[in-house]
């Protein structure tokens, strides 16, 4: 159930990351490429607006704790069905402690 609550949040983060990309674009498409002398002008990450920058620094913060999660929950998942497999050959060690949450 972590991994697929993890999985969840991973996958909204990523439309959240998907849509601050478009609002991105939206707002410096009519950013002039060239200058006056012919060069290339680019607007830098750290020269956006605070409202993207907060909301594109936002969305990845949460796209590595959902990714964290799932990761985390899916090894823990593996942990106890390994513990499980263990006990029902027979083969469970006294020594072996059974994580709880």
């Amino acid at each position: 159930m972590r991994a697929l609550c993890g999985a969840i949040i991973t996958a909204g983060a990523l439309l959240c990351l998907g849509l601050v990309c478009m609002a991105i674009g939206l707002r410096y498409q009519g950013y002039h490429y060239l200058d006056m002398e012919g060069h290339v002008q680019w607007v830098k990450f750290n020269t956006i607006d605070t409202a993207l920058l907060i909301g594109m620094l936002t969305s990845l913060l949460v796209l590595a704790i959902g990714l964290g999660i799932a990761f985390v929950g899916l090894a823990y998942h593996h942990h106890r069905r390994h513990l499980e497999s263990l006990h029902h050959h027979g083969r469970a060690d006294r020594t072996t402690e059974r994580l709880t949450v």
